[in-house]
């Protein structure tokens, strides 16, 4: 027998940028992010380094001409939907691939790399005037804030001035340009794009490490794919500024320096969401075969479960219509889906800022008996009281749980497995059980109806 071949088209990306031996950065890194976006990455390589997660070693430029050659053979064979750039080392390198990229038709993302994050230098400084004309080939260009004073003349420290050498990078002839603001002081950062369309400020938190390797390289490489497959120019920016912060919060702990981002973190994510579903399915399955009646509370009961590296509760799986009390015991009134949880979701993500490793959680009634066994097992306890909340908390929906989660949270160690809130005016008492399986929380549910069943024995 044979199979008809069925063969899928993805937007071809090349990437023209040097190498990283360590993995974390350049061509690497690119090839990567493309292939987790949903794009084929061809490339051309400019220069080949000895580097890892401390530093680099030593750099080998390649020839312009062998450069040219690659890119040439790329061109001749494919359907470039997008093109990308990275390390190009020396000014006869900018020129020659300036040259290539002005008879491509497709969108072009520059990455004006000039120093490694270790602070090796990975641009000669006669290069530095060369990219001008290079500029004029780009629909966006992804300074940071050095690069950007390199380029430009303005110095970045705040929005403002990034916004400012945004406008001389336009001038000079970029379609836009994107300074970033991971090396400007701050909290939270803020990314500015600018075009002729007007200034755009791209606000996320700040993430306090310094596994930063290969940043610069994700995003550029995210964005030239999100506009190889036909997103608008905006779009494609936000979602490579999306991507990254999440690549890098959840980084990757790979070699002896201080690591380097994920860069498939949102394909491992999407895959992780069946399993997901399934573990929250066969845990309402166990729970729901418990005697449970004592533990629903007047609400009803949600399992939730978020997905490795999750980020709202989007990429929660909860039951729809949660669990509830019936005449012949408690039943869930509907299946499992993401996003059907809002209130225990959005504790449970919030509570990941404090325990990353927490990805299961259920609410169950709270009451006098339930907290003395609690106390009777000795469990880690947290708690927030709704009625100590800041006014201005109140007021913002969904801050609720931030605030709540900083309360049980903050400072304890360990983490606890169980939150309660009392309650407050038209606010049922809660408890909250927490894990990092879900085989544990269901097990914690399990232990909690056990030792409420002595309580009322005695």
């Amino acid at each position: 027998m044979t199979r008809v071949r069925d063969p899928v088209e993805p937007p071809v990306v090349l990437t023209v940028a040097g190498t990283d031996s360590g993995g974390g950065a350049g061509i690497q890194a690119d090839i990567k992010t493309i292939e987790a976006c949903g794009g084929f990455a061809t490339s051309a390589v400019t220069s080949v380094t000895a580097q890892h997660t401390r530093g680099v070693e030593s750099t080998h430029v390649l020839p312009a001409e062998e450069v040219t050659a690659q890119c040439a053979a790329v061109r001749s064979d494919f359907n470039i939907s997008a093109v990308k750039t990275g390390m190009l080392a020396t000014a006869e390198v900018v020129e020659s691939v300036t040259e290539q990229l002005h008879d491509v038709d497709a969108p072009v993302v520059v990455d004006p790399v000039m120093v490694a994050a270790s602070g090796d230098r990975l641009l000669d400084r006669d290069a530095e005037s060369a990219y001008e004309p290079l500029l004029g080939e780009s629909t966006v260009v992804t300074p940071n804030a050095d690069e950007a004073e390199v380029l430009t003349g303005v110095e970045v420290t705040d929005a403002e001035s990034a916004a400012e050498a945004g406008d001389r990078l336009v001038e000079m002839g970029a379609e836009a340009a994107l300074v970033k603001g991971g090396h400007v002081a701050g909290s939270p950062v803020v990314d500015v794009l600018v075009s002729e369309e007007g200034v755009e400020r791209i606000r996320h938190p700040r993430i306090e490490t310094d596994a930063t390797h290969g940043s610069g390289c994700t995003l550029s490489a995210a964005i030239a794919t999100r506009l190889g497959q036909g997103s608008d120019r905006g779009a494609a920016v936000r979602a490579g500024v999306d991507l990254l912060e999440r690549a890098v919060r959840y980084g990757l702990d790979v070699g002896e320096g201080p690591g380097a981002v994920h860069h498939t973190v949102e394909l491992r994510n999407d895959a992780a969401r069946e399993p997901t579903a399934e573990a929250v399915s066969d845990a309402v399955a166990e729970l729901v075969s418990m005697k449970l009646a004592r533990l629903v509370p007047e609400v009803g009961m949600n399992v939730v479960g978020a997905t490795p590296y999750a980020e709202s509760p989007e990429e929660c799986a909860a039951v729809e219509g949660r669990i509830t009390r019936r005449l012949d015991g408690v039943g869930a009134n509907g299946g499992v889906r993401f996003g059907a949880s809002s209130h225990v979701a959005r504790f449970l993500i919030a509570a990941r800022e404090y325990e990353p490793d927490y990805r299961f959680a259920v609410n169950c009634r709270f009451d006098d008996a339930v907290e003395q066994a609690l106390e009777a097992l000795s469990w880690p306890v947290g708690s927030y009281d709704r009625s100590e909340q800041p006014d201005e908390v109140e007021s913002v929906e969904g801050s609720t749980m931030q605030w709540g989660a900083r309360q049980a949270f903050g400072g304890r160690e360990p983490a606890p497995v169980a939150v309660y809130d009392p309650g407050a005016v038209g606010k049922e008492p809660i408890v909250k059980l927490l894990a990092a399986e879900v085989e544990t929380l269901v097990e914690r549910v399990q232990t909690l109806r056990e030792q409420l069943a002595t309580e009322h024995t005695h």
